[in-house]
């Protein structure tokens, strides 16, 4: 029997890859293919990688500076940045840092990339995860933009320093930026600003007090502003003035509204990544598609990994089941979404506590309940 494994991480607990090592060690007899999955944040490289994309190392700055190593993954032609491994929430070292926090590790990461040895013809950066609300402005300057006061000098990281931000020059980006297919995958649409904004709908999650989130939209605004102005002058494949507006650009504090302005199309990070690591190639002929994440709930249902891993296998006429810590969501709403079946670690240990902890161990005795 052939059965692929395409689970996300179990957030807190597992990783993707370690979830498929727990489900498979309790499938021995039957023949396994892991394909992790991803939305574009944390676990994006690890599951190219996984799918056998090579490898690659960079040296970048951490969400409050501290240098660190970060992956990425290449393949054809095509590299594979994630900022929540070059600057996301897992790389503060200090806890949150709402008015600090920098993409700029993401923008030193795809400057390395962009002028390495390996040829790239398509440049993909994830970009969930993060860390900062800085409108990219810490993206821009990691690739070499200039962003300067009224005094010319470099402004401070993060949200704060975009409340002196007078100059944007984007001249000194690497020449090949411009020549490579740029997109941004994420699993989020909102616009920059706005009730429904980066700030406001994300900036708690990231140490943003309520005084700070109101004052945060014209600052982000202004940067907006300058931004949009600077990539005119280059004239770069942007499309409309209304970049801020577009789905995606309130993604990462804003870091996808910067990549939407330097000329990236937004695609949906589950659609990306299946896509890469050839999903649908890997579930026609399989027997069962199991699919989850630590939590599946009525949010996973409204498009998460999981759905979108369910869509492929109902296309390819395979049975799919989901694996999760907790169910929160009814048989019906489960079999509606096109399950065959759900199944929770809280079924063997109802303490959510010791299931996390020991969430390898109980996948794999989970296993053999998904033949039936």
């Amino acid at each position: 029997m052939k059965i692929v494994l395409a689970c996300d991480a179990f957030k807190g607990s597992l990783g993707a890859t370690e979830v498929h090592r727990a489900l498979a060690a309790g499938l021995p007899t039957h023949t396994v293919v892991s394909r992790p999955m991803a939305d574009g944040g944390e676990g994006t490289v690890e599951a190219l990688i996984e799918a056998g994309w090579q490898e690659r190392a960079v040296t970048c700055s951490g969400p409050t500076g501290e240098p660190g190593t970060a992956r990425w993954a290449y393949a054809d032609g095509t590299a594979v940045v994630e900022l929540a491994d070059c600057c996301g929430l897992l790389r503060l070292p200090d806890g949150l840092a709402g008015l600090t926090a920098s993409s700029c590790g993401l923008g030193e990461a795809m400057a390395a990339a962009l002028t390495g040895p390996d040829p790239v013809e398509r440049m993909v950066v994830g970009i969930g995860g993060s860390a900062s609300t800085d409108a990219g402005l810490g993206m821009l300057a990691g690739l070499g933009a200039r962003l300067s006061d009224a005094t010319g000098a470099p402004i401070t990281p993060g949200l704060a320093g975009a409340a002196d931000l007078i100059e944007v020059d984007l001249s000194a980006l690497p020449t090949a930026l411009a020549e490579v297919e740029l997109v941004v995958a994420a699993d989020v649409t909102n616009p920059l600003l706005g009730p429904n904004g980066a700030a406001a709908i994300y900036g708690p999650q990231k140490g943003l007090t309520a005084e700070q989130i109101s004052g945060a939209d014209p600052l982000l605004a202004r940067a907006a502003d300058l931004v949009e102005a600077a990539t005119d002058i280059r004239g770069l494949p942007r499309g409309t003035s209304a970049v801020r507006e577009r789905p995606g650009a309130g993604a990462a504090g804003g870091v996808g509204f910067a990549l939407l302005a330097l000329g990236a199309r937004f695609q949906p990070g589950v659609e990306l990544v299946a896509d890469l690591v050839g999903l649908a190639e890997t579930i026609s002929g399989a027997d069962l598609v199991v699919t989850g994440e630590g939590k599946l709930d009525r949010q996973t249902l409204s498009g998460k990994a999981p759905m979108g891993v369910a869509r492929l296998a109902r296309a390819s006429g395979v049975p799919v089941v989901a694996v999760c810590g907790r169910l929160d969501a009814t048989p019906t709403e489960v079999t509606e979404a096109g399950f065959a079946a759900a199944y929770a670690l809280a079924e063997l240990e109802p303490d959510p506590r010791v299931s996390m902890a020991e969430a390898g161990r109980l996948l794999t005795e989970l296993a053999s309940r998904l033949l039936g």
